[in-house]
């Protein structure tokens, strides 16, 4: 039977029903179908699958993509967040909530293996890296080492405190690592309010440190939130996504996409949010022109509160997609009209970004988020890894031969 014969004849079954009650009672009891349960049926019937039975056609009809790519899905993970591939093809992925998970043969053609819990107990271990056969999960204030991890995945060894002195607070205290090509380890410390000064230089800002904590230092000043990092393939260059403050209405003022081609760089918050917009209480005075703080590579829409970022491998899916710059649009939470909830793009030239685009929608539908997507892995064979922690899932996106 066809899915909209299916379909045809459950609606039949329920109008059945619906007049049976009436014959009974002389009430004629209509269900209510609305966007909230049309949201939540699909994310039910996704949720329900494995990744080796889930409904294409159900996700096909959900996420909308350029023409000749698909997704499918990969892997369960519940509250799934950043996520990093081992050596030997183990993916591992960190959440908000206290553990990290191993997720076995990811790396494969077809569906991930067996999910395993690797640590518990954890605070916020949003961020994950590896390096050198070991990896680093990044806590609130710790970053700790599970030293050769693939070797030990059936007996976890207790994990190193690499630097265990990073702020406490937990607003904007989750925190997406990254090796960068320089060896060192960047891990940002967002802003502990809406929007706010400290002293402590480390706040709204990005730093790096070596393998072992040592040697930490400012590399990145005036961020208000930075969830999500990537360098550069041919440059090394550090590229990073910022969430801007809230409260200033639907449209203001935008997310911002930022390029940090040296150290010392100040991308302006709190006083300046953008291009030409200072803050309202500090930001009085400033022009925002980029002649004191440094301005974003791209303006975003607001509140889409962008997340992990990619770029294109060259090749991977052909000359025209090379140069392509992709991140998670984790969503609006408090917009009036919902935004986000997509995979946004723009193509990077000499140091430049482009237009802002749209690479992958449909999270969203009517009005109602059903998953939300938050980091983004490309794998050796091409293919894109999306990670979605509302629907505690792994989503793999291909592009057809």
């Amino acid at each position: 039977m066809t899915r909209g014969r299916r379909i045809f004849w459950a609606a039949m079954l329920v109008l059945a029903a619906a007049v049976g009650v009436f014959l009974a009672t002389g009430v004629l009891r209509l269900p209510v179908f609305n966007a909230t349960m049309a949201a939540d049926s699909l994310r039910a019937r996704l949720q329900m699958a494995s990744p080796a039975s889930a409904d294409r056609e159900s996700l096909a009809e959900a996420v909308r993509l350029p023409q000749g790519f698909g997704i499918e899905l990969h892997a369960r993970v519940p509250a799934a967040r950043s996520m990093v591939l081992g050596d030997r093809g183990t993916l591992f992925v960190g959440t908000r909530k206290s553990s990290v998970y191993a997720v076995l043969d990811a790396a494969g053609s077809g569906p991930a293996g067996e999910v395993r819990v690797l640590a518990d107990g954890l605070r916020m271990p949003n961020g994950v890296a590896f390096r050198d056969g070991d990896l680093y999960v990044a806590e609130v204030s710790r970053v700790l080492r599970f030293e050769d991890i693939e070797d030990r995945l059936d007996a976890p060894p207790e994990p190193v405190v690499v630097r265990g002195d990073f702020p406490d607070e937990t607003h904007h205290g989750w925190k997406y690592i990254a090796f960068g090509p320089d060896g060192l380890l960047y891990v940002p410390v967002g802003a502990p309010c809406n929007v706010c000064e400290r002293d402590d230089p480390r706040y709204s800002a990005i730093g790096r440190m070596r393998p072992d904590g040592s040697d930490f230092e400012v590399f990145a000043s005036g961020i208000r939130n930075t969830v999500g990092l990537a360098f550069h393939p041919a440059t090394g260059v550090l590229w990073f996504t910022n969430n801007g403050r809230d409260h200033m209405g639907d449209d203001l003022p935008p997310d911002t996409l930022h390029r940090a081609p040296r150290a010392g760089m100040h991308f302006g918050f709190p006083s300046c949010l953008a291009k030409g917009l200072p803050d309202p209480e500090y930001g009085q005075g400033r022009a925002c022109d980029g002649a004191v703080y440094d301005l974003p590579a791209l303006e975003m829409p607001a509140h889409v509160a962008p997340l992990g970022l990619a770029f294109v491998p060259s090749g991977a899916w052909g000359p025209e997609w090379d140069g392509r710059l992709l991140w998670a649009e984790h969503g609006s939470w408090n917009r009036s009209k919902p935004i986000g909830y997509r995979l946004g793009m723009t193509t990077v030239q000499g140091g430049r970004a482009g237009d802002y685009e749209i690479f992958a929608d449909g999270w969203l539908r009517n009005n109602r988020a059903w998953g939300r997507p938050v980091d983004l892995l490309f794998l050796p064979d091409g293919s894109l890894l999306v990670s979605d922690d509302r629907a505690g899932a792994i989503w793999r996106i291909r592009k057809n031969p």
